[in-house]
C-alpha cells in the first residue's frame, strides 16, 4: 500500500439477509437440533395465535417457565405484547412465592410447564382456584390433570414443535389428550380417525411439518394427541400406546408417577417394561393383577421395576429412550423396601 492512494475494500458488500430466530429442540427423543426459524413466519405465528384464541385477552399474563424456548418467549411474552398486555415473568423456585404473585394479581393467566402446574394445584387449598392455566409439552398423565383440572377456573392447553411453533390450541380442556383446534395458518394433512389414526402433519405454503407424533381430529375439529410414534411398542404386531398403561398403573393405592418404555424381546420382537415411584411398597404381584384386569394382554407390562424417582426434565417431559437405555445399562436399582 506503500505510496498509493487507492482504497482496498475490507470486505465484499452482501445482501442482507431476512433475521431469524435460533433455538435449541428438546431432545426428548434424540440429540437437540438448532431450529431456525424467519421472523416473519413467528409474526404469522403470532397473529394466527391472538386472532384464533381470544380467551386470554382481558387476563394478566404469568410466565413461570423459561423464554429461552418458544413456548415461553412466542406465545408468552410476545403474544401478551401483540395484545397489549405487560407480562410478568416469574421464578419458578419457590412454590409459594407463585402462589402469593397469582393471589395478588387480578384475573391471573399462568402459562407454565405441567410439573409446576401440579405442584401449584397440589398446594392450593381447598376451595381455591388459579383463574386460568395454560400447559404444555408433554401430555399430562391423569392424576396430574386431574388435579390441574380441578384447580383451574379456565383451563388451556397448545400443542405444536420447534419447527412449526403452536399448531393448535384448546381453550376448555375437557381430557388431558384434547390438544387444541388447529390454528388458522394450518392445515391438517390427514385427519384420521380413533380406529386408524395417522401421524399428525401439518402444511401451510407449500411446506410440510411432520410431527412424528400420532393422532386424530375428531368430527368437532379437536385434535386428540395419542402417542409419540417413536415411543410406540409394538408387540407381536400390536400397538401400545404408552399412556394407556400408566394411566391405569397410576390408579393404584400410593403410585406417583410411572413411565412405560419398550424392551425388546426375542419372541415378540418388543414387550412393554414398566418403572414406577410410589409413598409405599408396592407388591407387583397385584400390580401386574390391576393391569390384566383393565388391560389387554399385550398391553401388560412384563417387567416391573418400583424406583426411588422418575426421571422426568424440568418441564416435565420423560426421554423414553433415555429410560429405556439407563434400565437396559441396569443404572435403576429397586427401592429398599420394595415387596415381591
Amino acid at each position: 500500500f506503500y505510496n498509493r492512494l487507492e482504497g482496498e475494500p475490507i470486505c465484499e458488500e452482501r445482501a442482507s439477509e431476512a433475521g431469524q430466530l435460533l433455538q435449541m429442540s428438546s431432545g426428548t427423543t434424540g440429540e437437540p437440533k438448532c431450529i431456525a426459524r424467519a421472523w416473519s413466519d413467528i409474526d404469522d405465528e403470532i397473529e394466527s395465535y391472538t386472532s384464533a384464541f381470544v380467551e386470554p385477552q382481558d387476563m394478566t399474563p404469568l410466565i413461570a417457565g423459561p423464554t429461552t424456548h418458544s413456548y415461553g418467549l412466542i406465545c408468552g411474552v410476545l403474544v401478551a405484547l401483540k395484545r397489549g398486555q405487560s407480562p410478568a415473568i416469574l421464578d419458578t423456585g419457590n412454590p409459594k412465592f407463585l402462589l402469593r404473585k397469582l393471589r395478588e394479581t387480578e384475573r391471573p393467566y399462568l402459562i407454565s410447564s405441567p410439573a409446576i402446574l401440579y405442584t401449584l394445584a397440589r398446594l392450593l387449598p381447598a376451595g381455591e382456584q388459579i383463574h386460568a392455566t395454560m400447559t404444555s409439552g408433554t401430555l399430562l398423565p391423569e392424576p396430574w390433570f386431574r388435579q390441574i383440572r380441578a384447580k383451574s377456573r379456565h383451563m388451556f392447553q397448545q400443542y405444536g414443535c420447534s419447527e412449526a411453533g403452536c399448531i393448535a390450541i384448546n381453550p376448555n380442556v375437557q381430557a388431558a389428550n384434547e390438544v387444541g383446534y388447529v390454528l388458522p395458518r394450518f392445515s391438517l394433512r390427514d385427519t384420521g380417525t380413533a380406529g386408524e389414526p395417522k401421524e399428525i402433519a401439518v402444511e401451510r405454503k407449500d411446506v410440510a411439518v411432520e410431527t412424528r407424533d400420532l393422532g386424530y381430529r375428531r368430527d368437532d375439529g379437536m385434535l386428540v394427541f395419542l402417542s409419540r410414534l417413536d415411543d410406540l411398542i409394538n408387540v407381536s404386531g400390536l400397538n401400545v400406546y404408552p399412556k394407556e398403561v400408566e394411566d391405569v398403573v397410576l390408579t393404584f393405592g400410593g403410585i406417583g408417577d410411572a413411565v412405560v418404555f419398550r424392551k425388546q424381546d426375542a419372541f415378540a420382537g418388543e414387550r412393554v417394561a414398566l418403572l414406577f415411584s410410589a409413598e409405599h411398597a408396592v407388591d407387583r404381584t397385584q400390580l401386574r393383577q390391576r393391569c390384566a384386569e383393565r388391560l389387554a394382554a399385550h398391553q401388560v407390562p412384563t417387567e416391573i421395576l418400583q424406583v426411588e424417582r422418575i426421571p422426568r426434565q424440568a418441564n416435565g417431559k420423560i426421554s423414553r429412550r433415555d429410560v429405556a437405555a439407563r434400565y437396559g445399562a441396569g443404572e435403576f436399582g429397586p427401592v429398599r423396601t420394595e415387596a415381591a
